[in-house]
């Protein structure tokens, strides 16, 4: 299966919600998000059982929740992504593997989340490589920012994991800060709150890509307290 086989079910101007051949539309732009709704992960029209749900936001080409997929059956994994040709690839690779435990998500995090994810449904997520946007005038488009860490917060389970990978050390320092100012959320480093080697955390192109490049990767661990402690 190609990525090309992989056709958006609608036109621009008639954009809407729905889920399709494994992957859920989630259009941005978009005002009539009342008009789908959300029957719960363990629909037949999602996983169809109440495993754990783990989300990566940002997942690029999909290589590293393709792998996650894989390596782990027994979690229901989601992939979120918002340019359609790279959906197309993480779909091309879970059709070609057989991965059944993998729903994508053509949209943006926050809308998503905001909009359709339920309370405390979420065990894990993971934010790997997302976009810097480096200039002061496009800090705006950066997806960490307070309003979708308390999205996060919302949607996880407590003592619910939020991982962040990322090699830009000012970007880092953002995500610190972002999400030491977030309600409910403890690193689990201590000071500086980042590591720069993960074993186990697996691989993506950017991660490769960057390393390749001689930059450091500054892997970052929040946990949701028990809301009942």
């Amino acid at each position: 299966m190609k990525p090309k086989n992989l056709k958006c079910p609608f036109t621009w101007r008639n954009r809407y919600v729905l889920i399709q051949d494994r992957v859920w539309y989630v259009p941005e732009y978009y005002d009539a998000f009342d008009q789908f709704t959300f029957p719960g992960w363990n629909s037949p029209d999602f996983f169809g059982n109440d495993r754990p749900v783990h989300i990566e936001y940002c997942s690029g080409n999909g290589d590293w929740i393709i792998q996650k997929a894989q390596q782990f059956p027994e979690f229901n994994w989601v992939a979120v992504e918002k340019q359609f040709q790279r959906v197309r690839k993480i779909w091309s690779k879970a059709q070609n593997h057989n991965i059944s435990n993998l729903i994508i998500v053509s949209g943006e995090g926050y809308t998503v989340s905001h909009h359709y994810i339920p309370d405390q449904t979420v065990s894990e997520v993971y934010v790997n490589f997302p976009d810097p946007w480096p200039k002061e005038r496009h800090k705006k488009h950066r997806i960490i920012q307070p309003r979708f860490t308390q999205e996060i917060g919302r949607i996880l389970k407590d003592n619910g994991k939020f991982a962040l990978a990322t090699d830009d050390p000012n970007y880092s320092r953002e995500m610190i800060e972002v999400l030491q100012q977030t309600p409910g959320f403890a690193s689990c480093y201590p000071d500086p709150f980042y590591v720069s080697e993960e074993e186990g955390y697996g691989s993506s192109w950017f991660e490769e890509l960057w390393r390749k490049k001689g930059f450091s990767i500054r892997y970052h661990q929040f946990q949701k307290r028990d809301s009942s402690s």
